[in-house]
C-alpha cells in the first residue's frame, strides 16, 4: 500500500489534507464546503462524543434537541449576536420546488415564498432562549442544564476538512441560572471539563484562558477557552465556554419569580466543541507515516496480522490470534484480527501504520513454534519479540505508556515553541523564524490588538488563567500592561 503522503516539512497543509483522505477519515462532498465523514473518521468522533457525553452527564447535564431552523426575527433580538453571525448564515426563503414550464428541470416555486425567512442553525442561543421563556417561571425551575448534539451551518468561503467546513458536527450546552455567580461557575466548570477531556483522552496539552473583548463569542460578556499548539507552530482553539450574562434573557424576556417574590432576569451560559477536535488530534500527534492515535480514542487499539504461506499455517496462526484476541477483549482492549486473504501482510502493516493503530501484533508459523509474537508500537515505531503468554500484560502497559508518551511529546514541543518577548521587533522575528506561542505584554486596547493582527497576522489566543501576573509595558505602545498574554498565528 503506497502512502504517497506529502511530508510535513515539504507542505504541512497538503500533508494534513493527504492524511485525512488517505487514512479514510473524511472526503469532500458534492456540496461545496461540506464533507463526508467516513466510517473510520466517524468511529474516532464517536469515541470523543461518548466520553464527552459521559462527562457532561456526570456534571448534571441532560441532552435535548432543538430545531435546525430559526426564524429570522429571533436573530434581531440580540444585536451583538446577529452582528457576529450575519455574514455566515444560510437562509431558507421558499418551501417548495416545481417542474419548470419550459421542461428545463426543477425550479423554485415563486408562489411558495415563506412569510418569514428561516436561518439554518449557525448556533442555537436564540431558539433555545425563546423556548426557555416557556420553561422558566420560578426559581424552582432553575438551573436548567441542557446539552444538544447537533449539526450547524456557517457559510465558509475557504474550507478545510474538519478544521473549517460550511456544515460541521458539534455539541452545544445552554444553561440557565438564578445568579451571576452560578453562571460564571458553570462557564468555568465547562472550560475545565473540556481541558480534562482534551488532555486526558486526546493527549493534547492546552492552555486555559479568557478571550479578549474583540475575540469573544457574539453576545457573551466573557469567553473562556482552551488553546492548543499544532506541529506547524499554529494555535488551534479547542473549545470555548461563554458567560452570557443576562443578554439573552433580556432579549427573550426570560424572568423568574425569586424566593422573595420579586422578578429577576435569568443568567446564561453556552459552551461547545466540534469536529474541529479531529483536526487537533491529527495535527498534534501524526507523522510522515500517517496518523498516530492515542489509545483512549483509537477505534482499534490493537491489530493482529497473520503471516502464512498455506492453509495449514493459516490455521495454526489463526488459533493463536483468536485466543489472543479473546484474552485482550476480556481485559477491555479493542482488538481486530485482520484475516483478509486479499492483501499481503506488508500491505496491512502499511495500512495500520497509516491509520494510526497504537499496537500491531504479527504472528507467523515460526512464532507459533517458539510461542512468541512480534509487537510494534505506532508512536515510536519500535518492534520487539515477546512471549505469547506475556502479550496481554504488555499491551495493557503499552496502552498507558503510549497515551502518556504522546501527551509528553506534545507538551515538550509546546514548551520549546513558547517564547517570551519584550519588544515588538523580537515579537515579529519570533513569529517569522520560530512560530508557536509568543508571550508578550499588551496595553489592553482593541486598537493595539488590531494593529498587531494587521501587521503580523497573529492574534491574542488568550489571557492565560494562571498566577503569572507580572506587570510590564506593552511591546507596541510602551503603555502599562497588567500581565502577559499569549499570541500566535492560528487556524
Amino acid at each position: 500500500m503506497a502512502k504517497n503522503l506529502t511530508t510535513r516539512n515539504e507542505d504541512y497543509s497538503k500533508w494534513y489534507n493527504d492524511l485525512v483522505i488517505k487514512a479514510d477519515l473524511a472526503e469532500n462532498s458534492g456540496v461545496r464546503g461540506c464533507m463526508v465523514i467516513k466510517p473510520y473518521g466517524f468511529a474516532i468522533w464517536e469515541k470523543m462524543q461518548a466520553q464527552l457525553d459521559k462527562m457532561f452527564k456526570e456534571t448534571g447535564h441532560q441532552n435535548a434537541y432543538f430545531p435546525l431552523f430559526i426564524p429570522k426575527s429571533y436573530f434581531s433580538k440580540e444585536a451583538s449576536h446577529v452582528d457576529g453571525f450575519a455574514k455566515e448564515c444560510a437562509v431558507v426563503t421558499h418551501y417548495r420546488l416545481k417542474n419548470a414550464e419550459d421542461g428545463s428541470g426543477i425550479v423554485v416555486d415563486p408562489d411558495a415564498k415563506l412569510e418569514e425567512e428561516l436561518i439554518v442553525r449557525p448556533t442555537s442561543e436564540t431558539i433555545i432562549w425563546d423556548t426557555y421563556r416557556k420553561w422558566i417561571q420560578s426559581y424552582r425551575d432553575l438551573p436548567i442544564l441542557v446539552n444538544q448534539w447537533a449539526n450547524v451551518v456557517r457559510w465558509e468561503m475557504r474550507t478545510r476538512l474538519f478544521l473549517r467546513t460550511a456544515e460541521f458536527l458539534w455539541q452545544e450546552g445552554h444553561t440557565a441560572h438564578a445568579t451571576k455567580d452560578e453562571a460564571i461557575a458553570e462557564a468555568e466548570q465547562m472550560m475545565h471539563v473540556y481541558a480534562e477531556f482534551v488532555e486526558e483522552y486526546m493527549a493534547v496539552p492546552v492552555i486555559k484562558g479568557l478571550k479578549t473583548e474583540s475575540e469573544r463569542f457574539a453576545g457573551a460578556l466573557e469567553t473562556y477557552c482552551i488553546e492548543a499548539l499544532m506541529q506547524d507552530g499554529k494555535a488551534l482553539q479547542a473549545g470555548t465556554s461563554h458567560f452570557l450574562g443576562q443578554n439573552f434573557a433580556k432579549a427573550f424576556d426570560v424572568k423568574y419569580a425569586t424566593k422573595e417574590g420579586g422578578q429577576e432576569y435569568v443568567w446564561a451560559t453556552s459552551w461547545g466543541v466540534s469536529t474541529r477536535l479531529m483536526g487537533a488530534l491529527i495535527m498534534t500527534h501524526s507523522d510522515d507515516n500517517g496518523l498516530v492515535l492515542p489509545p483512549k480514542l483509537a477505534p482499534d487499539q490493537v491489530v493482529i496480522v497473520p503471516i502464512y504461506r498455506n492453509d495449514e499455517q493459516f490455521e495454526a496462526v489463526s488459533k493463536v490470534a483468536n485466543d489472543l484476541m479473546s484474552e485482550l477483549r476480556a481485559h477491555g482492549i479493542r482488538v481486530k484480527f485482520d484475516n483478509r486473504d486479499t492483501h499481503k501482510p506488508g500491505w496491512k502493516f502499511n495500512e495500520y501504520e497509516l491509520k494510526g493503530v497504537p499496537v500491531r501484533i504479527a504472528i507467523g508459523p515460526k512464532d507459533v513454534e517458539k510461542g512468541t509474537v512480534e509487537l510494534a508500537r505506532r508512536d515510536t515505531l519500535e518492534k520487539e519479540f515477546i512471549e505469547t503468554s506475556a502479550v496481554v500484560e504488555k499491551v495493557k502497559l503499552l496502552m498507558e505508556e503510549i497515551q502518556v508518551n504522546l501527551y509528553q511529546k506534545a507538551l515538550d514541543f509546546r514548551t520549546e515553541k513558547t517564547t517570551e518577548v519584550d519588544s515588538y521587533e523580537d515579537f515579529k522575528k519570533v513569529l517569522e523564524e520560530k512560530a508557536g506561542f509568543v508571550s508578550a505584554h499588551w496595553d489592553g486596547t482593541i486598537e493595539t490588538e488590531e494593529r498587531i493582527k494587521n501587521e503580523t497576522k497573529a492574534t491574542i489566543r488568550c489571557i492565560p488563567l494562571n498566577d503569572d501576573t507580572e506587570a510590564g509595558k506593552c511591546m507596541v505602545t510602551g503603555k502599562p500592561s497588567a500581565r502577559r498574554v499569549l499570541f500566535a498565528k492560528a487556524y
